[in-house]
């Protein structure tokens, strides 16, 4: 089986500050290291190797620890980069040469990798102080080197959280760090869970193809479901070293071959109160174990992640609280002015009723004196026994005389009957509906 369970990211925090301080100490001593010298004693103007330490030959390479060997041919790299070159002034002229932070490219092909020194060339001499070899000294700065790349790379990530960078700019920038930090070739993979938890949704891969985010996006989160959606339900690491045998990519296989990957290192990322964020991957163009720097630059930027998507979610959270108030408060605005329209159409209506209430007062008293019949003609075919008391009339000349009550309904129901001062003649129409 070559899925494997680590720890939980979160359980040394869980144990107590002085055990997550311990913690994140041994990852900075696993990538960044200590020193160690090296040394080596050449012989003569082709600088043979005489003897050397052993830190040098794991520098150069184990299966190239041999002595009695010119430096030049025991690492060809050399020459093209200028060491060999002052090796040969140094003999010449006698005198020493220091470097500092001196890049060099040690070994070839796809073994190849970068290495930074700070080394000195000394010349030796004999009794009679001729020059016969040179001692190199050095102490390898890579590390160091990398310490402040990584350093400055990852406060520039915190500063962009900082200032609320989007999201997808921030997760982007953490990936392209990794993999120019990582010393070997390393393709970064951000996903995001969703809010359920249940599927794992694309956040950052800038160096994976874009139909391999595609496939994966919104896959479930799993026992078996691939690297990812594995270590998301587990909530703990999965390194899975040959995808090409591992079960947990049976249903993937053919896509991650598609995609040239052969390895996926998985660390689900999880917030302050154990809930899922997302996963970290680092995928491998050749099956590879994990070593202890691998592990150590996972934790720190999942942490880092984690950082990042839960100031996200704060952020999202605050939007959508404050764009409901606004939603509400205009609401809120609008109610008011549908209200305040009702009250005005409603106080311009009982305007108009005190009005046509007090045009019938004014034209029954100014009437009351005018002889008229006894009784309301506004009654219909029923008749209406009630003192006639108003005098209507309409556009057309016609006139009658009703009862407060018959009156108001006549001016409520025929086109322009008004209350009239003199005899016009009667409402035929309406007195005779």
């Amino acid at each position: 089986m070559t899925a494997v369970s680590g720890q939980r990211p979160t359980a040394a925090a869980a144990a107590g500050p002085a055990t997550a301080g311990r913690a994140a100490e041994d990852d900075l001593r696993a990538l960044f290291g200590q020193s160690i010298a090296v040394f080596a004693s050449l012989a003569g103007p082709a600088h043979v190797v005489e003897t050397a330490n052993p830190a040098f030959f794991a520098t150069v390479g184990e299966e190239r620890a041999r002595v009695g060997v010119a430096l030049a041919e025991l690492m060809p790299e050399l020459a093209d980069q200028g060491f060999i070159a002052l090796l040969d002034q140094v003999f010449a002229t006698g005198e020493p040469y220091t470097g500092r932070d001196v890049r060099v490219v040690l070994g070839s092909g796809p073994q190849a990798r970068e290495a930074f020194f700070d080394f000195t060339y000394e010349p030796r001499r004999d009794a009679d102080g001729n020059m016969v070899g040179i001692r190199l000294i050095g102490v390898e700065t890579t590390q160091v080197k990398h310490a402040q790349r990584l350093m400055t790379e990852h406060r520039a990530l915190l500063e962009q959280i900082a200032r609320q960078a989007p999201l997808t700019e921030v997760l982007d920038g953490m990936a392209r760090c990794i993999e120019n930090l990582a010393p070997q070739e390393v393709l970064v993979s951000v996903l995001l869970a969703d809010p359920d938890a249940r599927h794992l949704r694309h956040g950052a891969a800038p160096s994976l193809p874009d139909f391999y985010n595609q496939a994966i996006d919104g896959i479930a989160t799993g026992e078996g479901v691939g690297s990812c959606g594995t270590a998301a339900h587990r909530r703990e690491p999965v390194i899975v070293t040959d995808i090409a045998i591992d079960p947990f990519w049976d249903d993937f296989r053919d896509l991650a071959d598609q995609a040239g990957l052969a390895a996926c290192w998985s660390t689900p990322i999880l917030a302050r109160d154990g809930g899922l964020l997302g996963t970290f991957a680092m995928y491998h163009r050749t099956p590879r174990v994990p070593q202890d720097t691998d592990l150590a630059l996972t934790r720190l930027f999942a942490d880092t992640a984690a950082l990042a998507i839960e100031r996200h979610h704060i952020e999202q959270a605050k939007l959508a609280a404050e764009a409901r108030a606004t939603s509400a408060n205009d609401e809120l605005a609008r109610v008011v002015r549908v209200e305040r329209k009702l009250r005005a159409e409603a106080e311009q209506r009982a305007a108009a009723a005190a009005e046509l209430a007090a045009q019938m007062r004014a034209a029954a008293a100014a009437q009351a004196a005018t002889p008229h019949p006894e009784h309301c003609q506004l009654g219909g075919a029923a008749g209406c026994t009630a003192p006639a008391e108003i005098k209507i009339a309409d556009s057309w000349g016609d006139a009658a005389w009703g009862c407060p009550a018959h009156v108001e309904e006549a001016i409520l129901n025929v086109r322009s009957v008004f209350i009239a001062n003199e005899e016009l003649g009667g409402l035929t129409a309406y007195v005779n509906r």
